[in-house]
């Protein structure tokens, strides 16, 4: 039965429609007969009870260079317009994207959002991982620097990342005898004002760095991501190199831990990202690489999503 489906985006001109995984999710709904609007989050108004957004029609192919319509805008009512919205802007995580949570919160459960809005809030990428015992690598969230120091004193090689961060931006990894750690505390405490996220750096990186998609709980695919020589970072953007993988036992394992929790918190399209034995990140927010599994693997995860979501409906 055709819905209605209100995209929350960046803008659409500048995508990449060979790896971005909201186009996909948008031809999909097309392919089902659903209706597309898209909005930025800046076009969303909350005024007396009513959360609006001034949306404009979108219609989405494969064309490079011509592969978007878009109508006129206008203002339509997120809960009694729209069925599906998906909260698809890419982060920071900062307070422009937690009040857009907190405002679709209105609009719940009349309209379905994906991700669960109080729910993506609640679970930011690297302190939602926390709360899952003995999956993680030896860890610390710190501003302290005498017990960063003391954590680097015992793993002797660390990863530190800013605690908010993204797409593998501020990651720095501080081999044994590196003088810089004092220089970075200074760096980060000037740039931020969250604590830091130190962790023991896992070799296995080397091998790569997998993602793994999770749908409605269930893992659905995986493509790992092999860092290019002298980067610890393997995030494709940064010059990662995307190849075909399967699950292991223990990344199975891993699913089956966080999977129920995913499910019971509306959290329908999460992306997971494991090396070695350990699960170092989940995210939830805007995930990523449904084209390249598809890609390797024949799928059409895309589908399995738009399945799960006709679901909940």
């Amino acid at each position: 039965m055709p819905i209605t489906v209100a995209i929350q985006m960046d803008p659409v001109d500048s995508i990449d429609i060979d790896g971005d995984s909201t186009f996909v999710l948008g031809l999909e709904a097309q392919k089902r007969g659903h209706k597309l609007y898209h909005y930025l989050p800046q076009d969303l108004t909350f005024k007396d009870g009513v959360l609006t957004a001034f949306a404009r029609p979108l219609e989405l192919r494969r064309e490079k260079g011509n592969h978007f319509t878009i109508g006129e805008g206008t203002w339509i009512n997120l809960k009694t317009d729209v069925d599906v919205i998906l909260m698809r802007q890419d982060p920071p995580f900062d307070m422009a994207y937690i009040t857009a949570t907190h405002l679709l919160e209105h609009i719940e459960p009349d309209t379905l959002v994906v991700n669960n809005p109080a729910n993506v809030r609640n679970a930011p990428e690297k302190l939602f991982v926390t709360h899952f015992e003995g999956l993680m690598p030896p860890t610390m969230i710190s501003s302290n620097a005498e017990s960063i120091e003391a954590f680097r004193t015992e793993h002797k090689d660390i990863i530190l990342k800013p605690l908010y961060g993204n797409g593998g931006a501020g990651v720095f990894h501080l081999k044994p005898g590196d003088d810089n750690l004092n220089s970075l505390l200074e760096m980060f405490t000037e740039l931020y004002r969250e604590p830091i996220m130190v962790q023991a750096f896992l070799p296995d990186v080397r091998a790569g760095d997998k993602r793994i998609i999770l749908v409605d709980g269930k893992p659905a695919g995986a493509v790992n991501r092999i860092p290019k020589e002298g980067e610890a970072r393997s995030n494709l953007h940064v010059g990662g190199k995307a190849a075909k993988t399967e699950l292991t036992p223990r990344e199975q394992e891993i699913c089956a831990a966080i999977g129920p929790a995913l499910k019971e918190q509306g959290l329908i399209f999460v992306g997971i990202d494991v090396i070695g034995d350990y699960l170092t990140e989940i995210n939830v927010t805007s995930p990523t690489g449904l084209q390249e599994i598809n890609r390797f693997n024949g799928s059409c995860l895309e589908a399995e999503i738009w399945d799960a979501i006709e679901g909940r409906l």
